[in-house]
C-alpha cells in the first residue's frame, strides 16, 4: 500500500498517517512500527528493491547467457513501471525527483539501488562479450549507461507525455544498442 502511494505522492508525500488510515490501523501503531517518516521512506524503497529484483532481475537472470539475458533485463524493464503495485508508474523515478539533490538516508538508499542496477547491466554486457555475443573492444559500463538512459527516456514519454509511440521508439533504440554491440562474424 505504502508503493503504491509513494508512486502516486512521492516519498514525500507518504504520511504515517495516511497510510494508518488506509491500511485500518491506528496512527500510533503504524509509527511504532516505523518509528519515523524517514524510516517508512526506507521502508518503502526497500520494498520497491526487493519487488524490482522479483519482477525484473530475477527472470532475466534465468535466461541463456550473453545477449538473451541482456535482452530479457531491457524486456522486463519496460514491463516494470506498468505493474499494479505502482499505479503512479516507476517509483524509482519519482524517487530521483524528489531527492537528487536532498542529502540523507533515502537518497543513499536509492543512488545504492541505481547503481547496483547499472552493475547488472554492465555485468550482463560483460557476460555477453565473454559468451561472443557482443563485441571485445566493448565499453559495458557506457552500454549500461546508455540503456539505463534510454529507459528512463521511455517511461518519461510513456507516463509524462503519454507518447503512443513511446515502446516502439524504445524497442527501436535497444535494436540500435544490440546492433552496435554484437561481435562482427570474423571475415
Amino acid at each position: 500500500m505504502a508503493l503504491a502511494d509513494a508512486s502516486e505522492r512521492g516519498l514525500e508525500g507518504l504520511s504515517i498517517g495516511g497510510l494508518a488510515g488506509r491500511a485500518n490501523m491506528s496512527k500510533s501503531g503504524l509509527f511504532a512500527h516505523f518509528g519515523s517518516k524517514d524510516e517508512l521512506q526506507l521502508a518503502v524503497l526497500a520494498e520497491a528493491v526487493d519487488r524490482f529484483v522479483e519482477f525484473v532481475m530475477a527472470p532475466a537472470l534465468k535466461e541463456p547467457r550473453g545477449e538473451p539475458r541482456f535482452r530479457a533485463l531491457f524486456e522486463r524493464w519496460l514491463l516494470w513501471a506498468r505493474q499494479p503495485f505502482q499505479p503512479g508508474g516507476c517509483i524509482f523515478l519519482a524517487a530521483a525527483v524528489e531527492l537528487d539533490d536532498r542529502p540523507g538516508h533515502a537518497r543513499d538508499r536509492l543512488v545504492a539501488s541505481q547503481r547496483d542496477w547499472l552493475d547488472v547491466l554492465a555485468n550482463a554486457a560483460r557476460i555477453a562479450v565473454e559468451e561472443g555475443h557482443f563485441r571485445r573492444d566493448l565499453d559495458v559500463e557506457q552500454l549500461a549507461f546508455e540503456m539505463y538512459a534510454m529507459a528512463q527516456g521511455f517511461h518519461q514519454l510513456e507516463r509524462l507525455m503519454r507518447d503512443p509511440r513511446a515502446e516502439s521508439r524504445a524497442r527501436t533504440a535497444f535494436e540500435r544498442l544490440m546492433c552496435d554491440a554484437r561481435a562482427r562474424p570474423r571475415s
